[in-house]
């Protein structure tokens, strides 16, 4: 009787590391490479997003200066699932995307998948699946207008 609470404290030692390695081994890791940047336009910021391209599904994000034309970002530690990508380039550096009075984007956008530049995008639209070990997804950045 008195070696049944070492045995149940050592298997619960033993589950709990192959809790924590069964996590370790589900983190995936996304590479996401910003193309189109303009030079000495602003930083350019990167929203990781799943379920949704609204604010509220859009979780995770980063910002780095522009330089050379592209800007890479590195998101560690992601569960396996579909996400998007949506990045701009925020010209006047005010931490949004400025629009028109009709909407239209006057900052340089984009977003991962197969988006057209037509109209808002929809979640499946720039959706990718994102398994373990991980994945590298590539963004352009465009001008819906002319800059002013």
């Amino acid at each position: 009787m008195i070696g049944a609470p070492g045995r149940a404290t050592l298997t619960a030692g033993l589950c709990a590391i192959a809790l924590v390695s069964g996590l370790n081994a589900i983190a995936a890791t996304l590479q996401v490479e910003i193309d189109g940047v303009e030079p000495g336009g602003g930083p350019v910021r990167v929203a990781l997003c799943q379920g949704g391209l609204s604010e509220p599904f859009c979780t995770r994000g980063d910002e780095a200066p522009a330089s050379g034309g592209r800007a890479l970002f590195t998101f560690r530690d992601l569960p396996p699932g579909a996400y998007a990508v949506a990045a701009f380039q925020d010209a006047n550096g005010n931490g949004r995307l400025d629009r028109t009075g009709l909407g239209l984007p006057l900052e340089p956008y984009g977003f991962s998948g197969t988006v057209a530049r037509r109209a808002r995008p929809d979640f499946p639209d720039a959706a990718f699946a994102l398994q373990e070990p991980g994945a590298a997804v590539r963004v352009r950045l465009a001008r819906a207008l002319p800059r002013r």
